[in-house]
Order: C-alpha cells, then sequence, then structure tokens
C-alpha cells in the first residue's frame, strides 16, 4: 500500500544540515590552534603552563563546550525519523577505540599527566547515556540540563567545592566529575559538568524539530563549504592533527631556538598549577611567591632547581611551613612543583 505524501515525509531522513557540519569544521580548526600552542609550550616556546592558563584556559574550555553541544545534537539529527542502529554502534565503536588507543599512547609517552578520560571518552559515554535521553519526554532532558546548570553554578562560585569529594578522587571513579583532587591528565572532561552542554544540544534540537528549522537551515546548501567538509571528517582530523603539529613544533626548534625559560617564572608556573588542585588561585599566590622568595634568600633556589635540594630536605620542609604560617588560611599541604 503507498503511504501518503504527509506519511513520507514523517518517516524520511532529515537531510544533512551543512551548518552543523561547519560548526563542527570551525571547532576543529580552533581545537588544532589551542593544542598547538600546547606543542609550543612543549618545546620551549612559552613558558610551563602557559596553555592551562589565562586565555587559552578559558579558549580550550570555549572548544569542549562547542564539540559536546554539536554532539548532542548531532545525535538527535541521527535518530530522525528513527535511530540508525547499526551507524549508531560503528560511531559509538571508532570513538571508544580511539579513547582507547589516545589512553595508550599518552600512557605510554607521558605517563605522568595520561588521558584517562578525555574529549573521546566524554562523548563515547554521553552517547550512550543520550540515547535514554532520547526515550524520555523533552521536558526531562530540559529539567536535568538545568539542574545540572545549576549545581555547576553552586559548585564554582556559590559554594566553592561543596560537590567536589575525596572519594572519587581514584581514576575509576573521578570520571563522573565529582573528584576534589583528580589526577593530572593532559585532556579531562568529565561527565559532570560537561554533560551540560552536550544536554543542551540534544534540548535544542529536540525544540527545533518542533518546528520547521531543520529543513530551513538544510535549505541553505552550507555544505559545500571547506569547513563543512572537514566536520564530516572530525575523528579522523582529532587522531591526525596533534602527530602533525608537534612534528611541526619539533622542526621549528631546527630554524628557531627556543628561548632559555626564566627559572622563577617557571617556579612559580608549576607551584601555582600543584597548589590550585586543593587551595585557591589567590591563596597559591601568595604562597607560591614566598616560598620563591625564601629559596632565593638561602641561596637554595638553584639548588632545588637542579635537584641537588630534594623537596623532602628538611629546610625546604620549614621554609614551607613558614610560608603556610604567613597565609591565612594556611593551605592544607605545602605543595612544591616537581624538579
Amino acid at each position: 500500500m503507498i503511504r501518503s505524501a504527509k506519511e513520507a515525509a514523517a518517516g524520511a531522513k532529515t537531510p544533512r544540515i551543512g551548518l552543523v557540519d561547519t560548526a563542527r569544521g570551525a571547532a576543529l580548526i580552533a581545537m588544532a590552534t589551542y593544542h598547538f600552542s600546547w606543542d609550543l609550550e612543549f618545546m620551549g616556546y612559552l613558558q610551563v603552563g602557559t596553555a592551562e592558563t589565562g586565555w587559552l584556559k578559558i579558549y580550550a574550555r570555549a572548544i569542549a563546550t562547542t564539540f559536546l553541544f554539536i554532539v548532542g545534537v548531532s545525535l538527535v539529527l541521527a535518530s530522525r525519523p528513527e535511530m540508525r542502529w547499526p551507524a549508531f554502534w560503528k560511531r559509538f565503536g571508532m570513538i571508544a577505540g580511539a579513547a582507547v588507543v589516545i589512553s595508550a599512547a599518552t600512557a605510554y609517552f607521558v605517563p605522568g599527566e595520561w588521558i584517562y578520560f578525555g574529549i573521546l571518552h566524554s562523548i563515547a559515554v554521553l552517547s550512550l547515556i543520550g540515547v535514554v535521553f532520547l526515550r524520555l519526554p523533552l521536558p526531562v532532558t530540559l529539567l536535568a540540563t538545568l539542574t545540572l546548570f545549576v549545581a555547576w553554578i553552586a559548585d564554582a562560585f556559590v559554594m566553592p567545592g561543596v560537590l567536589d569529594w575525596h572519594l572519587f578522587d581514584p581514576k575509576y571513579l573521578a570520571w563522573l566529575g565529582f573528584a576534589a583532587t583528580p589526577d593530572r591528565s593532559n585532556d579531562f572532561v568529565p561527565l559532570f559538568p560537561w554533560a551540560i552542554p552536550f544536554l543542551l544540544g540534544m534540548g535544542v534540537a529536540r525544540i527545533a524539530f518542533r518546528t520547521n528549522l531543520p529543513l530551513r537551515l538544510a535549505a541553505l546548501g552550507t555544505d559545500r563549504t571547506w569547513f563543512a567538509r572537514l566536520g564530516r571528517h572530525s575523528l579522523a582530523f582529532y587522531l591526525i592533527h596533534q602527530p602533525v603539529l608537534i612534528a611541526i613544533a619539533y622542526g621549528l626548534t631546527f630554524i628557531v631556538a627556543p628561548p632559555k625559560p626564566d627559572p622563577a617564572a617557571t617556579y612559580l608556573r608549576q607551584c601555582n598549577t600543584s597548589c590550585t588542585v586543593e587551595q585557591g588561585e589567590a591563596l597559591c599566590r601568595s604562597f607560591c611567591q614566598c616560598t620563591l622568595d625564601k629559596l632565593q634568600a638561602q641561596q637554595l633556589f638553584m639548588p632545588f632547581q637542579a635537584g641537588e635540594v630534594k623537596a623532602d630536605d628538611e629546610r625546604i620542609i620549614v621554609l614551607a611551613s613558614q610560608c603556610s604560617a604567613e597565609i591565612e588560611p594556611a593551605p592544607q599541604s605545602e605543595p612544591v612543583p616537581q624538579q
């Protein structure tokens, strides 16, 4: 029996929306520029900690937010008119497999900061969670998004650390997002708060499908742009771009030698990075500056940096304790950077 035109339209696959691919492609380029700043830091062209502080830190958070929002939108698009399970599981397998490869590679090359739950791990898990939300009423998705957003605001600004518990510090729980002091990683994207942009993307897309906005966007013809073509191959780009960029950064060292780092600036960055895991940024700046001044005053700074004086040396412990006593409230521990 031939279906009516209305039934056929309802069951038709949603046309590919080039604007979504374009946004994903732009986000990939932004991600590459951020990662190149990390590569330049690794090669010594930027001071240690540059990529993790200031506007670059905000830039990185904005890129991750954009990616996860687009993932939420894309999941909804892929489920219309119904979920294409073979394509979904194929995509999930590729992302999960790539996440395992990233973890293995970083565990080998940078074991102290290996990626145990980065952006790919987060996308894989959120995709599974998203399938559940696809079956729930739209108000449930919107309420969950709002609840998580309010919780994040409270944890970040109203009552800092209220949702941070040391119980969640181990890697097998830290990925949930409630760890007080998670192990350092070159890319850490836990479910909380990063589920917020993902669920928001799902909610926005589901609202859009209640109008003819998706069809209007698809009619714009933006699927032929360079960004759109790149956006359709996001996983391949993600896996390939960093080896290429770090090779470029390494090649630069043969052309223009990186400047010699300022030992004092390097110390302050390392100390602040270690300290702010448990303490406030302003408190850590005072503490680290105090320890630097005392190390220099006692002629211990250069021997400490050279590894001739260890962190468990009684003199280091004493001066760290003195700085703790001078700072109110005192840090719970006296962090010193790794040599």
